[in-house]
């Protein structure tokens, strides 16, 4: 039972509001403003947040205090990882920033919410894109930025996990519309040779729906140039074809979540190093290179059943490399994918 006068925290311009609430009018105010896939996320934090409020027998959200949100951390500790829960805190954050706003909560208790700290490296044995946050980056071009170039770049590298070298390097007569594909060329005469050369060519199927997606791109945003030997590059900027360095930043910048979510490091754009100025977003703790979309792709392909020797043709890697540098799937993640075809025999 919580000591109710140790914990009283109203005070005068305070509204009186049950977590119940809170979360209900949070929610309702958010579905509208983010991807589907961070709405759900929200969601499940906040109902975590309402599952302790109820086991700690809090009210009325104008109780809340610095030390109820710091034992609020201790708790989800005990749960999940750190990196996951600086995700979490980043939700109740937003909440809290919100309900100051209703007169719910002290202004400021947001900044009382203190993520802990992840260690240097924790995560490098797996520094991909994960299948979560493509899709939330993916859903989020999809409604804001449609058919542009970053979100034509993004979509083929989770499709196809191709390399940076192909992607610069694919020209618009590479596409196959009778067949959805694009076809990948080495070209080094040219400027754009293929890291395997002549071994790295194929034809790759996008499937309708992205072809679509490239051909939208084309038609309403591509700047019509050539490049220096004349040819007309699929991926373009005002001076011809697109260069490594702006695919890179492409990559790093829109895997930083600020773009479409908030931030989970407990950083303010307007001093973070990271943000809003050219060439730093790769400063970002989140933010992945065009190889974390290259082996988050090959990862989900495995993941979802498809054979390694498709992925390895299709990604235009031997199986032995394969195994050795791409595939991120836990034990358990492999023995489950055995298991649907074992069981399908």
């Amino acid at each position: 039972m919580r000591d109710e006068g140790s914990h009283e925290r109203l005070r005068e311009h305070l509204v009186p509001m049950s977590p119940k609430e809170g979360v209900e009018r949070f929610l309702e105010h958010r579905e509208p403003n983010v991807a589907t896939s961070t709405f759900q996320n929200n969601q499940t934090t906040l109902e975590q947040f309402l599952a302790w409020c109820r086991d700690e027998e809090i009210e009325n959200l104008n109780d809340l205090s610095g030390r109820d949100l710091a034992d609020f951390v201790h708790d989800r500790r005990q749960e999940v990882k750190a990196i996951s829960l600086q995700k979490e805190l980043s939700a109740i954050r937003v909440a809290l920033e919100y309900w100051a706003d209703l007169d719910a909560v002290e202004p400021g208790l947001r900044e009382r919410v203190h993520a802990p700290e992840v260690a240097d490296g924790a995560e490098a044995r797996d520094v991909k894109v994960d299948p979560e946050v493509a899709e939330e980056i993916l859903e989020y071009l999809d409604r804001y930025r449609f058919a542009t170039r970053e979100h034509v770049v993004l979509s083929l590298w989770w499709q196809t996990g191709i390399r940076l070298g192909a992607m610069r390097g694919l020209d618009v007569d590479d596409l196959r519309e009778e067949d959805h594909a694009i076809a990948i060329h080495h070209r080094p005469e040219t400027e754009t040779p293929l890291k395997n050369r002549t071994d790295g060519e194929r034809w790759i199927w996008v499937g309708e729906r992205l072809f679509e997606l490239i051909q939208e791109y084309i038609d309403v945003h591509r700047i019509d140039v050539r490049d220096d030997h004349g040819r007309g590059p699929l991926f373009t900027t005002r001076q011809g074809r697109v260069s490594d360095s702006t695919l890179r930043d492409i990559s790093y910048r829109w895997t930083q979540p600020c773009r479409w979510d908030e931030c989970p490091h407990d950083r303010e754009q307007e001093s973070c190093e990271a943000y809003g100025q050219p060439n730093t977003p790769s400063k970002c703790p989140s933010s992945r290179s065009p190889h974390g979309w290259r082996r988050g792709s090959i990862t989900d392909h495995l993941a979802r059943g498809v054979s390694p020797e498709v992925v390895s043709e299709r990604m235009n890697v031997s199986l032995e490399v394969l195994y050795r540098h791409y595939d991120a799937r836990q034990p358990d993640e492999k023995m489950a994918v055995r298991r649907e075809h074992l069981q399908d025999k």
